[in-house]
């Protein structure tokens, strides 16, 4: 596996973890345990970025990686 594709596959798994904080902080009924899971679903979405960021660097650096 690439450098590249780990990073994308990194990408995806982020994305999941996201959404499933997401729903954890929705179906949680406690409100501290919620807005828990919600400070944690914004702190994985800023590292999303950082990480599309890479993904888009390594694309500009290595053109055989664009569209992975």
């Amino acid at each position: 596996m690439t450098v590249a594709s780990e990073v994308k596959q990194c990408l995806a798994n982020l994305k999941g973890i996201e959404a499933s904080l997401s729903s954890l902080a929705i179906v949680t009924e406690d409100d501290e345990t919620a807005r828990t899971f919600h400070e944690t679903m914004i702190m994985v979405g800023e590292i999303m970025l950082d990480v599309k960021k890479r993904v888009g660097l390594l694309e500009r650096e290595e053109f055989q990686y664009k569209g992975f």
